[in-house]
C-alpha cells in the first residue's frame, strides 16, 4: 500500500527515490481515477462537504450526466481508495478517504529544504 513500506510507516516520496513497482501500479490507479475531470469535481464536491459526508441525491445534480454514470465515477474513486460509501435506504452517502490523500500528498512532497537531485551529465 502506498505510504506503508519504510520502517517508521512511510515510505520514499517520489521526488526522493524510486518508486518500487506495486507502489507504482497502485499510485497509477490513484492518478488514473483523478485524471477524470468528472472524477475530480465529484472528489472535490465529497472533501468539501461541511460534515464530512455527502448524498450522491446532491451530487447528481451538479452535472449534466445520468445517475448510473455518476454511479460509475463515483465507483471508480470508491476502488482507488479516494473515497468511501454507505448506504442508508435508498441513497448512498459518500465520504473522503484522507489516508489516501495524505499518502499522495506525501509521495509528491519534496523534504523541506532538500534541493532535487542534480540531472545526469550526458554522455559525450
Amino acid at each position: 500500500m502506498l505510504g506503508q513500506d519504510g520502517p517508521d510507516g512511510c515510505c520514499p516520496g517520489l521526488l526522493t527515490a524510486p518508486l518500487a513497482e506495486d507502489q507504482a501500479v497502485e499510485l497509477a490507479r490513484v492518478f488514473k481515477a483523478l485524471g477524470d475531470p468528472v472524477r475530480l469535481r465529484l472528489l472535490s464536491m465529497i472533501a468539501s462537504r461541511a460534515g464530512g459526508e455527502v448524498c450522491v441525491c446532491d451530487l447528481t445534480p451538479a452535472f449534466e450526466l445520468s445517475q448510473p454514470t455518476i454511479s460509475h465515477h463515483l465507483k471508480l474513486l470508491r476502488e482507488a481508495g479516494l473515497i468511501a460509501s454507505e448506504r442508508r435506504g435508498t441513497w448512498v452517502y459518500y465520504r473522503l478517504l484522507p489516508e489516501m490523500t495524505d499518502r499522495l500528498a506525501g509521495i509528491l512532497t519534496r523534504p523541506a529544504g532538500q534541493p532535487l537531485p542534480e540531472p545526469a551529465e550526458a554522455p559525450s
